[in-house]
């Protein structure tokens, strides 16, 4: 009888601990969508600059031209690797939260 007492209070808690931790998934999500937004911009404007610069660079054949472009492609690369981390984080994160709220569901229905 002693189980059977435990077994609702076990349920509740875990449907608690369930949601806390879609909550924070959620948070999660939300911000890295805005952090990728943001990159996004970045990465369009940096793209147009370095493109601005590689010509630059091929008509006036000097080693400062080479060396700003080189630069700016090294930034845009570095963002452009930074964006697709934060990217496959958000769908980690969307992964799991969606595994959690199936758990969720089906807990409930129990």
């Amino acid at each position: 009888m002693g189980v059977s007492l435990q077994l609702p209070r076990i349920l509740p808690v875990r449907q608690a601990a369930v949601r806390r931790k879609i909550q924070d998934l959620h948070g999660r999500v939300v911000t890295l969508r805005a952090e990728v937004a943001v990159l996004d911009e970045q990465i369009e404007s940096m793209d147009t600059e370095v493109e601005e610069l590689r010509v630059r660079a091929i008509v006036s054949e000097t080693p400062l031209a080479v060396k700003e472009h080189a630069e700016a492609a090294r930034h845009a690369e570095l963002a452009h690797r930074a964006r697709s981390e934060y990217a496959e984080e958000l769908t980690r994160c969307e992964a799991k939260r969606d595994e959690l709220l199936g758990e969720l569901t089906v807990e409930a229905a129990s």
